[in-house]
């Protein structure tokens, strides 16, 4: 007989090479179903991005077909009046391509009943109101003005165009609830592939573990630095693939934000650019908001935190400048008129403009204006002289010499500050000198410009009263002179920079605040920052219920209220309001720069402009609750 200890060797050796043999199968299966799984995840997000694509081209394409066809009609208006034929020829290329983009959105909605119902609509709304431009057009041809001019007039009040819109509308809406839910689903499949492969990854280290209990360390150093190396070049190629698919749609969106801005109209342009800077400036009330109570909220000592939230607040703080570009853009009607004088314009606009023109350009600000100041929005005001300044810059060629001159003017219409901007450019010629204010009329190459630039300037210097003069001599440069209304004030000083000392709650009066605000993230974060300066605030998401809410309250000391509401603005619930809280102080808060369509009065109640920060808000609060409101007044 053997001795029992002599078979326990290969008896344990068998164990073990049993053992390995169940774990390599193991590890086998794991890795297998970590790569599909991780395929499967790498195809959703393909498919969602092109779901994303595809949601971006219907909507692009739908903006497109209002657009041409808005330029279509305002050209064939110009055809009716003038009789020119080449606007006439305008017209017919536009309506052609208008119905070729049509054809387009019909191949692209191919799949989906609802749109093509939309689609189907549409088509029957564009061929209606085809035939009834077509008859105005065909008058024209033969002479006939007047009948054409009353049928132009007639077509505008046509029910075709209201139901081409609705259409539009539709599509465009549809569309974005289609890339809401399917982005939904994308996002709701890679959590669970994630949450697998998270699982076959713990299985995958205690299979690691056993190996390392029973003894193989070299084997355990060679798959755990195997493993290491495949973590880190998977990690590597994924942080590859999401770069290179965000530099592709951040390409992609750009081509198409630049395709919209030449084929609409600058009333479109307008409308969609403050819609959207708009819901950005509701986005970004609540960023500033949270970054700012969220380092109110830091321990001490949180240096890493605190670092990585100020580049948060800069990266917003310059996400609101973008926005409030985009108003001034969109030519809002300015809420925010204040009085300019040359040398604080000049001190905030100096960095800007050395940073638009670029290195070969010499900019000089003068300033021979003696103090006086004009009453304008300031961004507005800026936005038009960077424009004229980048024109300017054009016709030098990006090598010359820019002169800003603030000084005075007084003529039979009063008196004026003026702000010339002087180039040492190309000059424009006499024959197209008169035409340079027209819209959508430049003397650039195609594709060089819209001849939007001095139109608004034009527009802006006409909506606050004065005036705009262009000089020019070929060969020598250029001067757009405007002239605005003399506003009879001291001139503010430049200001000087000061450091924003952290607001305490033992500082502020605790006021009672009735909040109302529409959107239920804007007034979630309203009311943390209210209760975070010391405040009582009240929430209220309909306008319609302020009334029975200021009844239930023992105390108001303000309403904050926003502009625009579903169901009334800001200015209408105020002025529904029973005579009992006619006295109470009010502060109006808003993300638009104005409102395009022909303005909401605010009355002589402050704006607070979104987004905003803590101290702008306690400042604004502070100062609000102490005004007493003109309407009370009067009523008393």
């Amino acid at each position: 007989m053997s001795d029992p200890d002599e078979t326990r060797p290969p008896l344990a050796s068998a164990w073990r090479t049993i053992t390995l043999a169940v774990m390599a199968v193991a590890g086998a299966v794991v890795l297998a179903l970590l790569v599909v799984t991780l395929a499967e995840v790498n195809g959703q997000r393909d498919r969602a991005l092109a779901s994303q694509r595809r949601s971006y081209n219907v909507m692009i394409l739908a903006r497109t077909v209002q657009g041409t066809i808005a330029h279509s009609e305002a050209s064939l208006g110009r055809y009716v009046i003038s009789g020119d034929q080449q606007l006439g020829q305008v017209y017919y290329d536009d309506w052609r391509r208008a119905r070729q983009a049509i054809r387009r959105l019909v191949k692209l909605v191919s799949d989906n009943a609802v749109q093509r119902q939309h689609v189907g609509a549409l088509n029957a709304a564009f061929e209606e109101r085809g035939g009834e431009l077509a008859r105005v057009a065909l008058s024209t041809n033969y002479g006939q003005n007047s009948q054409a001019l009353s049928r132009f007039y007639q077509a505008r009040t046509s029910t075709a165009l209201t139901h081409i819109n609705d259409a539009l509308d539709g599509i465009i809406s549809d569309e974005r609830l289609l890339l809401q839910m399917r982005t939904a689903q994308a996002r709701a499949s890679v959590h669970r592939s994630t949450t697998i492969a998270k699982v076959l990854a713990v299985f995958g280290v205690l299979l690691v573990g056993g190996g390392i209990a029973m003894g193989w360390v070299m084997v355990d150093a060679l798959t755990d630095r195997a493993a290491a190396r495949g973590e880190a070049e998977s990690e590597r190629l994924r942080a590859d693939e999401l770069a290179a698919a965000v530099a592709n749609a951040t390409a992609e969106l750009r081509a198409q934000e630049a395709r919209l801005r030449q084929v609409q109209k600058m009333e479109a342009v307008g409308q969609l650019t403050g819609g959207i800077a708009h819901d950005f400036n509701n986005m970004l009330a609540v960023v500033v908001s949270g970054i700012e109570l969220a380092a109110r909220h830091l321990p001490p000592g949180a240096t890493e935190a605190a670092r990585h939230l100020d580049g948060a607040r800069d990266g917003a703080d310059r996400a609101a400048a973008l926005t409030g570009r985009l108003l001034a853009f969109a030519r809002e009607t300015a809420i925010n008129p204040e009085s300019i004088g040359a040398g604080a314009l000049f001190a905030g606009l100096g960095d800007l403009l050395t940073r638009s023109l670029g290195d070969g350009m010499t900019l000089l600000l003068e300033d021979d204006s003696d103090g006086w100041c004009a009453r304008v929005d300031r961004v507005q005001l800026e936005n038009t002289l960077v424009n004229l300044a980048v024109n300017a810059r054009d016709a030098m060629a990006g090598r010359g010499t820019l002169t800003i001159r603030a000084g005075r003017a007084t003529t039979a219409a009063g008196a004026f500050m003026s702000l010339a901007v002087t180039d040492t450019g190309c000059g424009i010629a006499p024959a197209v000198l008169d035409r340079v204010f027209e819209p959508f009329f430049t003397t650039k190459p195609l594709g060089k410009g819209t001849g939007l630039g001095l139109s608004q300037t034009f527009a802006f210097a006409r909506q606050v009263g004065g005036e705009v003069t262009i000089a020019s001599v070929v060969g020598q440069g250029t001067t757009v002179t405007l002239l605005l209304p003399r506003d009879r004030v001291d001139a503010p000083p430049v200001p000087a920079a000061v450091v924003a000392l952290p607001l305490s709650a033992a500082e502020t009066t605790p006021l009672a605040v009735l909040v109302v605000e529409d959107d239920p993230r804007v007034l979630s974060a309203t009311m943390e920052a209210l209760a975070e300066l010391g405040h009582y605030p009240v929430a209220c998401d309909d306008p319609a219920d302020v009334a029975d809410a200021l009844a239930a309250m023992k105390q108001v000391d303000l309403i904050l209220s926003d502009v625009l509401m579903p169901t009334l603005t800001g200015p209408e619930m105020i002025a529904t309001l029973p005579g009992a809280f006619a006295h109470i102080p009010v502060l109006f808060i808003t993300g638009f720069a104005g409102e395009a369509g022909g303005g909401i009065d605010l009355g002589d109640r402050p704006v607070l402009r979104k987004p905003f920060t803590l101290a702008g808000l306690d400042r604004a609060v502070a100062n609000a609750a102490l005004r007493i409101d003109p309407a009370a007044l009067a009523a008393e």
